[in-house]
């Protein structure tokens, strides 16, 4: 695959993965899939303390790549399987995964965020699941770590953005810094983590994991079995195919 991601192991044992998928980071199947692999490989390196994860150009993701999936719909599974596969080896990781985000954080993106243990954003940053408008389902479980029930419902349901600002008043983030400032805020937070006993922040993450409510896989597999429903309906065509005419779509 052309490769959609790169990643670097620095000697304070802070690891670096940065999505690089212009124009908008939208992975397509084998991304998700290389993306997963790539996370939870550095997790069982000894040498990883913690794991930075960001994105260059125009935004952090903009999720699943909608052209594919438009011209071979069969794909969903594999997408489905790449996403999961990603959000587990963020949150289910041995080392804590920070995500630094700017710009659109969408779907994936969300993904991503949601399974992280810290989130850094720009002041430019906006958060969005655009699913509904896309004819898919997923991504409320993992927005659901990071705001309360009825703002995941408003934002599910009506696909708007909210920006960094309201996402740090709401605490659903940890901070906001100019996006030139983005990197450098992110990764001194990991060093801060990284200089610390590396057998107690692994025990520590495995702990923390242990006592959150529910299971956030199980849920997000629940979620995902309705992608796979909406999938099947004409109107979730629709919604591929006008955004890839760049039209509204008509129901």
């Amino acid at each position: 695959m052309t490769q959609q991601f790169h990643s670097t192991i620095h000697e304070d044992g802070v690891a670096e993965v940065v999505i690089d998928r212009p124009p908008v980071n939208a992975l397509n199947s084998a991304g998700w899939h290389g993306l997963a692999a790539e996370i939870a490989a550095l997790g069982e390196k000894p040498e990883v303390r913690v794991i930075v994860i960001r994105g260059e150009g125009r935004g952090f993701c903009a999720g699943v790549d909608i052209k594919e999936l438009n011209a071979d719909q069969s794909l969903i599974i594999s997408v489905n399987a790449g996403n999961y596969a990603t959000f587990k080896a963020v949150h289910l990781n041995k080392v804590p995964v920070i995500a630094a985000v700017h710009g659109f954080v969408l779907g994936g993106g969300i993904g991503i965020c949601g399974a992280a243990d810290i989130v850094v954003a720009s002041e430019c940053a906006s958060f969005g699941l655009p699913e509904v408008d896309r004819g898919a389902m997923g991504g409320a479980a993992h927005l659901s770590r990071m705001f309360g029930t009825q703002k995941v419902r408003y934002l599910f349901f009506t696909g708007e953005m909210i920006s960094a600002t309201e996402a740090h008043r709401l605490n659903a983030i940890e901070r906001v810094v100019p996006k030139e400032q983005l990197r450098d805020t992110a990764m001194d937070i990991a060093r801060k983590i990284a200089a610390k006993s590396p057998a107690m922040i692994r025990i520590a993450k495995e702990a923390l994991n242990g006592i959150e409510d529910g299971n956030l896989e199980d849920k997000y597999r629940w979620e995902q079995g309705f992608t796979l429903q909406a999938y099947m309906s004409k109107d979730s065509a629709e919604t591929r195919k006008a955004f890839v005419e760049k039209r509204d779509a008509k129901f």
